[in-house]
């Protein structure tokens, strides 16, 4: 089975080594596709580089949201399966292997992602939200579609400004598909490596589900923010939950509307 990596990316230059290091010894076949979203830095250089080293990996260039990366990338993909990851992540050297096993039979798979960085922000786990007894919440950074039901559930909502992964695996469970999870697909995924860049990713993390609830109705009871604070209140998740909560506030009275269909 071919499997297709899609790598959405911006301004990358510090990461993306790392990670094509990391995707390039994966098992084959597999092709790599890396959409760059209009990146000022080196970041489109090195992904040119990687490209001429091995034929798999493909640069292309496409502006606006991570969904409308996302969904270009598929769109040029030839696999049965397309994986996603993040610009900022590391993938085990078994992730694809593992992730091709379990396609093999389910159609919808999430790996392990394993947070690396500054430890108080490594130790916060998702706020999960579960939509028909099935966890949502696990993120595009590490996570496998069959090609053909990616495509058959619309692929991700473009008006997304983030949570569209939460969106996309909403309208699968939705559509009848039940989402795998596989503990031996291991992602790396970096922290963000400063107060102010923690803030700014709750801020947003609140605005995208604020999103999800002007799409999808109200969503708040299917969360389990009691659970939540029984496993981890730290003061770190207290300042995660007050900022994301300005964010979801912010969107409600300044975001862009749902586009009406």
């Amino acid at each position: 089975m071919l499997i297709s990596i899609v790598v959405t990316v911006k301004n990358e230059e510090r990461n993306i080594r790392d990670l094509l290091d990391s995707l390039v010894t994966q098992e084959g076949p597999i092709e790599v596709l890396i959409v760059d979203a209009d990146s000022t830095d080196r970041t489109r250089e090195i992904a040119r580089e990687y490209s001429g080293r091995y034929p798999f990996v493909r640069l292309h260039l496409k502006g606006g949201t991570r969904g409308d990366g996302r969904n270009y990338g598929v769109g040029v993909a030839s696999g049965e399966a397309v994986t996603f990851i993040d610009g900022d992540c590391i993938a085990n050297p078994f992730w694809v292997k593992a992730l091709r096993a379990r396609l093999r039979t389910d159609p919808i798979v999430a790996g392990k992602t394993i947070h690396i960085g500054y430890k108080p922000f490594e130790e916060l786990e998702r706020v999960e939200l579960y939509y028909r007894g099935s966890d949502v919440t696990f993120p595009s950074s590490n996570l496998a579609y069959n090609r053909r039901i990616f495509l058959s559930i619309g692929g991700f909502d473009r008006w997304f400004v983030t949570a569209e992964d939460i969106d996309l695996n909403l309208r699968a469970v939705a559509a009848g598909h039940r989402i795998s999870h596989e503990p031996a697909a291991i992602v790396y995924h970096r922290t963000r490596n400063s107060a102010y860049d923690f803030a700014r990713q709750a801020f947003w993390n609140g605005a995208g589900r604020k999103q999800l609830t002007l799409k999808h109705g109200g969503l708040w009871k299917t969360y389990r923010p009691v659970e939540l604070f029984r496993r981890q209140a730290t003061f770190w998740s207290l300042v995660r939950l007050a900022i994301a909560l300005l964010g979801y506030l912010g969107y409600k009275m300044f975001g862009k509307p749902r586009p009406v269909a």
